[in-house]
C-alpha cells in the first residue's frame, strides 16, 4: 500500500497490483450534474462536446428515435439556453466530438449517404432491419465563425449502419465503436493520415468477450475512458479508465462505486482533458426529514431536470491520471 498527497485531493491510496492500480472509494470525487435546467434538462442529454476554450458545448438531445445535436455558450459565467447547431436539425444526429483544437467535429447521423437518399437504416446482426435508425460518422469542418458541410467519413469507416460513438485524437485519429464479428459492439481506431482516415484496426482493452462503448480519447492517445459489461453480459455497464503502454493498453480500470451509478455511459473529456463528462439516469440524494421550503426546492428540480431521465454530469480525473503520473517515476 502506498498513499501520496496531492494538493486538490488529500491523501489518495494507490494499491500497486501487478502495476495496475485504483484509487480507493472514499476518495474518489463525487460527480456534479452539468448546468441542470439548461444543458441537464427534462429529456435526454449526452455527448458533451467542447470547444478549446471551453465557452461553447455542443450535445446531443435524444427522445429516441429523436436526436437533434444543440449548442449552448458560456456567457458571464453562465450557459445559455441550447438552440440547434447549425449542422444539425434536419436528421436524427448525435454523438458530438470535438477534435481536441477545435477545428472540426465529427458526429453520428442517420443522414443518407448520398445527397437526395432515404435515412439511414440500422441492419442488425440477425438481418433485422430498423428504418431510419442507422448511424454513420460525418465530419464537418470550422470555416472562421460558423461551420461547413458536413463530409461523410469513408466506407472503410462507416462499414457498418451502426457505427457510433466518436472521439478524436491530436492528430485527427478517430476512436469509435461499432459491432465486431460477434454483433457486439466493440472499439475501433481509424489512423488520419495525410489527409484522409485509414481502414479502421480493433481496440483491444481488458475481457475480449465483454462489449465496450462510448471511448473517450486523451489528446495525445495516452489513456482512454469507455464503458464496458466486463463483470458479465448481464450485468449493467461501467466506466473504466485504462492507460497506454507501449504498444498496448494496460488493464482497464474500474472507476468506482461513487462514478458507477445507473449505468454511466456516454464518455467525453472537458477542454482541460482531465475532467470526464458522461450520461447517466442518477439522481440528487435527498435526506429525510426536510422541511417543506426543502421539499419546494426538490420539486423545482425534479420539474426542471432531476425526473429520472439521463443528463450530463462531470467528475475530475485528477486521482487516476496522477496516481498513474506517481506509479511510473
Amino acid at each position: 500500500m502506498k498513499c501520496m498527497t496531492y494538493t486538490r485531493l488529500a491523501a489518495v491510496c494507490v494499491a500497486l497490483l501487478g502495476g495496475s492500480f485504483a484509487v480507493h472509494a472514499a476518495d474518489a470525487p463525487a460527480p456534479e450534474v452539468f448546468a441542470p435546467g439548461v444543458v441537464s434538462g427534462p429529456a435526454n442529454e449526452d455527448s458533451a462536446a467542447f470547444t478549446p476554450d471551453g465557452a461553447t458545448v455542443f450535445f446531443d438531445r435524444i427522445n429516441w428515435p429523436n436526436a437533434v445535436i444543440l449548442e449552448s455558450h458560456k456567457v458571464n459565467g453562465a450557459w445559455t439556453a441550447p438552440v440547434i447547431a447549425p449542422f444539425s436539425g434536419q436528421w436524427l444526429d448525435h454523438d458530438p466530438a470535438m477534435a481536441p483544437d477545435g477545428s472540426f467535429l465529427i458526429f453520428t447521423s442517420n443522414r443518407p449517404d448520398v445527397e437526395g437518399g432515404k435515412p439511414l437504416d440500422a441492419v442488425m446482426a440477425n438481418g433485422k432491419v430498423s428504418a431510419g435508425s442507422g448511424g454513420h460518422l460525418w465530419r464537418v469542418d470550422r470555416k472562421g465563425h460558423g461551420w461547413g458541410q458536413p463530409v461523410r467519413l469513408p466506407d472503410a469507416v462507416n462499414s457498418n449502419t451502426r457505427t457510433y460513438a466518436p472521439s478524436v485524437a491530436a492528430d485527427g485519429s478517430v476512436y469509435f465503436q461499432r459491432p465486431g464479428d460477434d454483433g457486439d459492439f466493440r472499439l475501433f481506431r481509424t489512423q488520419y493520415q495525410n489527409g484522409r482516415y485509414l481502414p479502421p484496426e480493433p481496440v483491444v482493452l481488458g475481457d475480449p468477450a465483454a462489449h465496450k462503448l462510448d471511448p473517450a480519447i486523451a489528446p495525445d492517445e495516452s489513456f482512454i475512458v469507455f464503458d464496458a459489461n466486463v463483470a458479465g453480459k448481464d450485468d449493467p455497464d461501467r466506466l473504466y479508465i485504462a492507460f497506454r503502454e507501449g504498444d498496448h493498453w494496460g488493464k482497464p480500470i474500474d472507476l468506482g462505486s461513487s462514478i458507477n451509478v445507473k449505468s454511466p455511459w456516454g464518455s467525453h473529456l472537458g477542454p482541460d482533458h482531465r475532467t470526464l463528462y458522461f450520461s447517466s439516469t442518477r439522481s440528487v440524494h435527498v435526506s429525510y426529514p426536510r422541511t417543506r421550503e426543502q421539499a419546494a426546492q426538490d420539486i423545482q428540480r425534479m420539474q426542471s431536470w432531476d425526473n429520472g431521465s439521463d443528463n450530463i454530469w462531470s467528475v475530475s480525473l485528477a486521482p487516476w491520471l496522477d496516481a498513474h503520473q506517481a506509479s511510473a517515476r
